[in-house]
């Protein structure tokens, strides 16, 4: 894989805090050797309160060419944008970084196109559904764009942070698609259930979603990813639902990935 590093490599660092559990290295590496471009992606924990001397380093590297953007810097990442997709406009946030011509960074948010691809891959059927999503962060509010885009029937969003869900309730009201509604963690009457909170990751955390509210019918995502199954996908699995993990979002998303550093 890195047979080919030299001074003429191309660096594409993944910039967050925790860092340990990131996945997309060795998977993002491997896929620019396969599509021939000599790049590698490299992972930097930087703290919350570090981005701007970050950004001011690599912005001042000419052989990075793109970024990985992980929490907590999603959107104060986006500041650092001069042009940006129109899903990280509508956010203000990013996932994925690369140069302008000029050397300035064009930003852009895959991870609900990701998502909702790793639950269609595994066998969920978003058209015409009812969606539980909990969790209204950077990740949660492209999720529900891209669920509401895969064409969802009705979409409630629950996230202990009351003012976040009545701001991604403002960005999507324009898209005019499917009903959205602010709600309870309760996902009765729901054909899909989707975790995009960091619950899960730390030994003791709640579940997202009380365990006895899960029913067979449902299709259970999770955005965790380096945790192996989580307790939430524990309890959905003992219900009998279908589900889709953090690992399988993070599969799903790296030809976008590449495409999207490559300029595809």
């Amino acid at each position: 894989m890195l047979e080919n590093l030299s001074g003429e490599t191309r660096l594409f660092p993944i910039i967050g805090d925790p860092i340990v559990f990131v996945k997309s290295p060795q998977r993002l590496t491997s896929g620019f050797a396969a599509r021939g471009h000599n790049g590698i992606c490299i992972p930097m924990q930087v703290p919350d309160g570090a981005l701007e001397v970050v950004m001011q380093g690599l912005t001042s590297t000419p052989n990075v060419d793109g970024l990985l953007v992980t929490m907590p810097h999603k959107f104060t990442a986006f500041t650092y944008c001069a042009t940006s997709s129109e899903t990280a406009r509508l956010l203000g946030g990013v996932n994925v970084m690369r140069r302008n011509p000029d050397g300035t960074w064009h930003g852009g948010m895959l991870d609900g196109l990701a998502f909702v691809k790793a639950q269609i891959d595994e066998g969920a059927r978003p058209e015409g559904a009812r969606v539980l999503l909990v969790g209204a962060g950077a990740a949660g509010s492209a999720i529900a764009i891209a669920l509401l885009e895969a064409g969802v029937r009705e979409l409630i969003i629950h996230d202990a942070n009351e003012s976040r869900v009545a701001q991604l309730m403002e960005v999507v009201a324009d898209l005019g698609r499917g009903r959205v509604a602010a709600g309870p963690a309760d996902p009765t009457g729901c054909d899909m259930v989707c975790n995009a909170t960091p619950m899960g990751m730390a030994a003791g955390d709640p579940l997202p979603v009380a365990a006895n509210l899960l029913t067979s019918s449902m299709f259970v995502g999770d955005v965790i990813a380096g945790h192996g199954v989580t307790p939430f996908l524990q309890a959905a699995q003992a219900a009998g639902c279908k589900t889709a993990n953090g690992v399988q979002m993070v599969e799903a998303v790296q030809e976008m990935m590449l495409d999207f550093m490559l300029g595809k």
